[in-house]
């Protein structure tokens, strides 16, 4: 039915006026903040009095813009690197067990992933009173750890599934030890999806909001944080420049794994591809 369609002239334009019209719907608010971002007056409105670039300056001279923008990075940063050290032990180890025994532990490992995160922001606050973890960035990044880690676990456990394990045992047959066939053999060929597990799971942390709301204060802030007071509190134009650069930075992350995609696919053919 759906061939029918896309073969015949007047299904093929009304496929390609839906897709269209989808794109708007999804890309509509992007196409409003972006051009409000330059406005030289501080109303959102159109049309727009003038082009200025005096929202831009005004976040990178604001102290409280600055510090939710590092703890933003440093915060994304380390949960990067800790999601990928553990998702990708979780994803090789997931990846030896018998089958009956890898779904069951798969899905609790990618629960946190699936989980409202209002509600695993509830049970982390809880923990974290006990704990003494609330108001702290070390708290916040075990916590964003917890749900970015599936994201890692996911990219992996799909670059293991192309890899060749016959070249571990060839590495071995001429003299490699374990740890040398990891980093000569395995690490190489799968490193596309660990790298495309890190830029989720630092997307993961650097988006969220609702978890950080639950266990950090004023002082540890982080950039959504930051928007949701300014929203909250006052209507800031500066809130519409920081929109627009977040927008700029998901194309580069789209971009980046669209060819770490690539990447994976070349290696998967080989001269093939």
């Amino acid at each position: 039915m759906f061939d029918l369609l896309v073969r015949h002239p007047l299904g093929k334009c009304l496929l390609l006026g839906f897709c269209a019209a989808v794109l708007i719907f999804l890309m509509g608010p992007l196409l409003v903040i972006v051009p409000l971002s330059f406005n030289s007056e501080p109303y959102f409105t159109f049309p727009m009095a003038g082009v200025s670039v005096r929202w831009y300056q005004a976040f990178f001279e604001s102290d409280n813009w600055r510090l939710a923008l590092r703890n933003s990075v440093v915060v994304g940063s380390s949960v990067a690197f800790i999601s990928v050290v553990l998702g990708t032990m979780a994803a090789i180890g997931l990846a030896r067990l018998n089958p009956r025994l890898r779904r069951p532990l798969t899905a609790i490992l990618l629960a946190p992933m699936i989980l409202p995160l209002v509600i695993s922001g509830l049970a982390i606050y809880f923990a974290y009173v006990r704990a003494g973890l609330t108001d702290s960035l070390f708290g916040l990044v075990l916590a964003h750890t917890m749900i970015a880690s599936p994201f890692v676990v996911i990219a992996v456990t799909a670059a293991l599934a192309r890899f060749d394990e016959t070249l571990m045992r060839a590495a071995a047959s001429l003299g490699a030890g374990s740890f040398t066939a990891f980093l000569r053999v395995r690490l190489p060929l799968i490193l596309p999806g660990i790298l495309t597990g890190a830029i989720f799971a630092f997307v993961a942390s650097f988006d969220d909001i609702v978890i950080a709301l639950f266990v950090t204060s004023a002082e540890q802030r982080t950039l959504p944080r930051q928007m949701w007071s300014g929203v909250r509190e006052n209507l800031d134009p500066t809130i519409l420049a920081v929109a627009t650069m977040l927008v700029a930075l998901s194309a580069l992350v789209t971009l980046s794994t669209a060819w770490l995609g690539a990447r994976r696919q070349r290696q998967s053919f080989g001269p093939f591809a």
